[in-house]
Order: C-alpha cells, then structure tokens, then sequence
C-alpha cells in the first residue's frame, strides 16, 4: 500500500471556502501519468498538482478532470502552501519548480505568495465564430478580441455585461482552445480591472480564480491603463483577489493562500 501526503489549499484568498481551491499530492518520485490523471478526476477540483524533489528544485505538473495542463496559477500557489507547510520545507524562502512551462518561482512576500511567471500577450484576431453566440453577447459589447497561446481573450464594455454572463457551457467546449478569458474595466477603487474565466472543454466550466489568465490580462491592461502594478478581482462565486506586476517578459502574481485539509492518499496495488 501506498500513503501519499496531500493538501486542500484555498488559493488567493486568506479565507476558507473562497478563492480557488487546489489538491497537493507531494510525492517521493514521479507517480503514473494515468494514475495523475484518476486522481485528479477523483479530488473532482479545477486543478490537482503533483509536486516532488528534484535536486534542490521540485517538478511540478497541473492536471484537471480531464487533462493535463501547461501553466496553472492557484495550483502553484497551493504546491508552495502544501511544501511550506505541510511537508515541512520550510526552511526555503523561494521555491523553484520544473514545469511543462519552463522554470518558475514561487517565494514569500509580505505574506502573500508571489509566483514568477512567463507574460503571454494575447494577439489581436477576429471574433471566432461561435463565440458571441455561445457567450449571450452581441458583437457591440465586445471591445477587443485576442488569443494567447491557451486561451481566447475578450473586453466587454463593462462590469455589467462581466457580471451578467451565463454561458452555453456545450458550445464553449467546442473552442479549440483551453478556454475564454472575459475581462472589463473596474469602475470602483477596489480593483483596476475584472474578469471571469470559462475552460469546459478541459472539464472546468468557470474557474474561481485563474493565475494563468492573469499571465496575459497583466501585460493587457498594463498597456490599457499605463500601468505596472494592479490589483486584480475574479468576479466568480467564490471570488479572489491578485496583486499582478509586469516585469518585461514576465509577470509576478500574488496572493493569500489558506490550507484548509491535510491527510493521505492510499493506493493499494495492484490498483
């Protein structure tokens, strides 16, 4: 039999039940892709991420219900909660991991969790087609359309028309894309800009709060509003909160994080 440490972390948010939450399973070594893969359809969370020790760095790989992902935000905050706090590294200031996306950071700041992560800038392109449909939008609300190298990104008018947003979930899949990125400006002091991100065709429907998505609406609304650091608000029903920084090619991000369960996993072989 095999035990497993793993961790329930609540990602940019310094309360239980809010932000995103995120399973850790910290392992010795590498486990069975298709093992990752069922577990993570088991936890049944936006994000599963299985972290272990490579040299004085940590791989580091994100699996959703359905598939295995390139670059997640909250799961990487919850992999440096999970290694700070419950298997013990707490001795590390910074943390380096090895991932699909290259080598990132995390480290303590002020007491959030600031992550280091490539910019994605998203490119101008025309509305795909489909995409107002399956959104409930008309072309008139939309005011910018692009796509980064995940995602489709789109600026509404305005908070409103973010808020009031119940997307047909079976013609978003349809995206060839991870998923949609909707995003307006903030009218009030709290946040300089919003957003809401949709990804059913990777088994999230709407994710509580991104840190992906954020690698590419920093280098847009620093562009927009003329500015390198803001404060970031993911208008979803758990909500969260970011500070996003935009470092030339790339972008820093942090958040509170709460670890809300601790506990093993136990394989019995054969499985």
């Amino acid at each position: 039999m095999t035990k497993i440490p793993f961790a329930w972390v609540d990602a940019f948010t310094d309360r239980p039940f809010a932000g995103n939450p995120a399973a850790v399973c910290i392992l010795q070594e590498e486990l069975d892709e298709q093992m990752m893969q069922k577990l993570a359809f088991e936890f049944g969370l936006s994000e599963t991420a299985y972290v272990w020790p490579e040299g004085e760095e940590f791989r580091l790989r994100w699996f959703t219900p359905r598939a295995e992902v390139r670059l997640c935000g909250h799961a990487t905050v919850a992999a440096a909660t999970a290694l700070w706090q419950v298997a013990s590294f707490t001795s590390l200031e910074e943390l380096t991991f090895r991932t699909l996306s290259g080598q990132l950071t995390a480290r303590r700041k002020d007491g959030l969790v600031e992550l280091i992560f490539p910019a994605r800038p998203a490119k101008q392109c025309p509305l795909p087609h489909g995409l107002i449909k399956a959104v409930g939008l008309s072309e008139d609300d939309v005011e910018w359309c692009g796509r980064d190298a995940d995602d489709f990104l789109i600026q509404l008018r305005n908070r409103a028309l973010l808020e009031s947003l119940s997307p047909d979930m079976k013609e978003l899949a349809r995206l060839e894309t991870r998923g949609l990125i909707v995003t307006a400006k903030n009218p009030g002091p709290e946040a300089d800009f919003v957003s809401r991100f949709f990804a059913p065709r990777v088994g999230v429907d709407e994710d509580p709060v991104t840190g992906s998505a954020h690698c590419c609406l920093c280098p847009y609304w620093s562009e927009k509003l003329g500015l390198r650091v803001m404060t970031a608000k993911q208008l979803s029903e758990r909500g969260g909160t970011l500070e996003v920084e935009l470092l030339g090619e790339r972008v820093a991000l942090r958040g509170s994080s709460y670890l809300l369960v601790r506990g093993e996993v136990e394989l019995k072989t054969p499985i």
